[in-house]
């Protein structure tokens, strides 16, 4: 079609803004009204071109045939009398408040006749007509031909842009598409945009069905759904549901919920040798890899699974298809790396995915949170509160409650970090409420491990027993592989000695020696365990300590390591010693509080010198230098002077100097005296916090 409008430049005006119309409805309806007789045809023509037919072009038959016969003029006068009436544009658009009328006045019968016609001509010419049919549908118009446009549309953008892909498949419903068939591919967009509430109710209309239409991708979706509602084992029910002569492409997604739930016999029967091959596709490899690495992630030497995983991660990528999974290959390697003792590796993982887009909407809050997991891990605690923000704002929902679990024992473990033990309570009164919304499951252990130490440090243990049970009878399931055990062993020997119960660290411990044989990870940790249990005995080697520290940082854990140094240091008996442990620490643990953010007050770690003296540091306007300020928080928080001395890498004695020395600078008589002036002394510096 040629001419200075085509049919899909004018579809606009089907939809008129009536904001723009400088008459009321009454006077534009009068002006419609006015075409009769004579004019009659120019309301003809005006009323086919309001519709979105265009000139020059085919016009409706009927009028056409009229034109033909000699029956009215011909278009040209036709047109000449409409623009000169003032309701024709001189690029053949038919004016606003023209147009709305003629549309308001004509019979819904003679419009919906019109634009089946026009329906017609756009598939004869096989133009694009996608805006076209969307606004057909959104007016009002059922045609399957229109329905199978829209359909078709939304099929295209699936993969790539599902948010789009939800609008057209509701259109399609408008013009008359069928709910069932549509169902499965309606709740994929739902649920690869981030919307679970919409994918769960579409899919649940579905799977009642007696022979569901598209069943396969339903069954993707609806255990893609319960995943991410923290129910893992209600995704791998919905596989088996379907039954494993069914699962075809879906095989290695189905493993992934069964072994995340315990069912490790399950999945390893999906992975037969006799299976066919899977197709030579991008996506078909990646998830075939995605399956492979997590099974592969159960042997007693892993070290197959972490390439795999980055493999797949990496085709999944290579795709840009936003598909809703079970969880993503991104997030299972990023989370084998945490568990190997890579956390540096698995935050570029994640980082890589979360910029390729990996599983789209729905999957974005999840990498971020894995990539603030593993910042929280080496330190790096801003790093972690950015990446926590980032997924926030990932998408436009809330964050689904396995990622709020997430969340809430992230924040958990940056306040323990912190040292403060306010926020620490915060945090946990968060968490617990976070934790009814969840399930356990073996991808989710690493929470629950933070969880398990924090309920030991507040006291709250019995809070969390019932799903530590579950975690320790999942892994026992699976055959304790060592990959997925070792870290929640290693939490629950940190419970066990916060909580001063030999019998609770006694099997962990022993869990930890034996993994030794197959894990380097495992050695690092069973070596700083027995350290640990050595120095709150009293009878430790200040070597052994400092091997078994700096190993926790050689293995991502600095902040473990420094802790374990600093324990030490204040509990070491000759000052050598404790000078070597807290130059230990400090080398660990660089920002000097465990905060992470702080400054080192000045001193040199290598320096003993400075190691017991920090007043190179000049006083601001409180009239105290950088290291008594940290000093005097943790005087008000009631912290006592071994307890300062661990917090922030300095030895009792130091502290109890720093304190006399800031009651002499204050002029305190005593020390209720001394907490009203530290008051005094840190609120001026900091107004902002009055």
């Amino acid at each position: 079609m040629t001419g200075h409008q085509t049919r899909e430049e004018v579809h606009g005006f089907l939809q008129p803004d009536l904001n723009h119309q400088g008459q009321t409805p009454r006077a534009a309806e009068q002006m419609a009204r006015q075409l009769k007789g004579e004019n009659a045809a120019v309301r003809e023509l005006l009323l086919a071109l309001s519709v979105g037919f265009a000139l020059p072009g085919p016009l409706p038959a009927e009028l056409q045939r009229k034109i033909d016969c000699g029956e009215v003029e011909s278009v040209d006068a036709l047109v000449e009398r409409a623009e000169s009436a003032g309701l024709l544009s001189p690029d053949g658009s038919v004016v606003g408040p023209a147009q709305h009328a003629l549309l308001n006045v004509a019979p819904t019968a003679r419009v919906h006749a019109l634009q089946r016609e026009l329906v017609t001509l756009y598939v004869a010419d096989r133009q694009p007509w996608v805006d076209f049919a969307r606004g057909l549908a959104r007016g009002g118009l059922a045609d399957p031909r229109v329905a199978a446009e829209l359909e078709h549309a939304g099929d295209k953008a699936l993969e790539h842009d599902p948010a789009l892909a939800a609008q057209l498949y509701d259109e399609a419903l408008l013009a008359g598409a069928d709910e069932m068939e549509t169902a499965a591919r309606r709740a994929q967009a739902s649920a690869a945009d981030g919307d679970l509430d919409t994918a769960a109710r579409t899919i649940d209309t579905l799977l009642v069905c007696p022979d569901p239409p598209d069943v396969l991708r339903g069954v993707d979706v609806a255990s893609a759904v319960w995943a991410q509602r923290g129910m893992l084992a209600s995704s791998a029910e919905t596989y088996s549901w379907l039954g494993a002569s069914r699962l075809g492409r879906s095989a290695p997604l189905a493993a992934v919920a069964l072994i995340g739930c315990g069912n490790r016999s399950a999945a390893e029967s999906l992975f037969r040798p006799n299976l066919p091959p899977v197709s030579p596709t991008l996506l078909a490899a990646a998830l075939a890899q995605t399956g492979k690495g997590i099974l592969e992630s159960l042997a007693q030497d892993p070290q197959q699974a972490l390439p795999l995983l980055i493999h797949a991660s990496d085709m999944l990528n290579a795709t840009g298809i936003a598909l809703p999974l079970p969880d993503t290959p991104a997030a299972l390697a990023a989370l084998v790396a945490l568990h190997s003792g890579e956390p540096q590796l698995a935050e570029t993982i994640c980082r890589s995915a979360a910029g390729a887009g990996q599983g789209g909407n729905a999957a974005g809050p999840r990498l971020f949170l894995l990539q603030a997991w593993s910042a929280m891990q080496q330190d790096k605690l801003e790093d972690a509160r950015l990446a926590i923000n980032e997924a926030s704002k990932a998408n436009h929902w809330p964050l689904v409650p396995r990622d709020e679990f997430l969340r809430a024992a992230l924040e958990v473990g940056l306040a323990r970090r912190n040292g403060e033990i306010a926020e620490l309570v915060m945090a946990w009164e968060r968490a617990r409420e976070a934790m009814l919304h969840t399930s356990v499951d073996l991808y989710s252990l690493l929470p629950w491990g933070e969880l398990m130490i924090a309920a030991a440090r507040l006291r709250e243990t019995r809070r969390v027993a019932h799903y530590l049970d579950e975690a320790k009878q999942l892994l026992a399931r699976l055959g304790n592989p060592p990959l997925w055990a070792v870290p929640f062993h290693w939490a629950a020997v940190q419970a066990a000695l916060l909580g001063e119960s030999p019998a609770e660290l006694a099997p962990h411990a022993a869990a930890l020696a034996r993994a030794a044989q197959h894990s380097h990870l495992a050695t690092m940790l069973a070596a700083a365990g027995k350290a640990w249990v050595s120095v709150l005995a009293g009878r430790f080697q200040t070597a052994d300590v400092e091997v078994a520290a700096r190993g926790l940082g050689r293995v991502g854990m600095p902040w473990e390591g420094a802790r374990l140094a600093g324990h030490a240091a204040a509990r070491a008996e000759e000052r050598k010693d404790m000078v070597r442990l807290l130059s230990c620490a400090r080398d660990l643990h660089p920002q000097g509080n465990t905060a992470g953010n702080g400054t080192s007050g000045g001193t040199d770690p290598r320096n003993p010198s400075a190691a017991e003296s920090t007043n190179s540091v000049q006083p601001g306007g409180s009239g105290l230098s950088e290291r008594e300020k940290e000093v005097a928080r943790l005087v008000l928080e009631g912290k006592t002077y071994r307890e300062i001395g661990e917090a922030i890498y300095i030895s009792p004695r130091t502290a109890e100097h720093h304190i006399a020395r800031m009651r002499r600078r204050l002029g305190a008589e005593n020390r209720s005296d001394l907490l009203a002036r530290l008051r005094l002394a840190l609120g001026t510096e900091n107004p902002e916090q009055e």
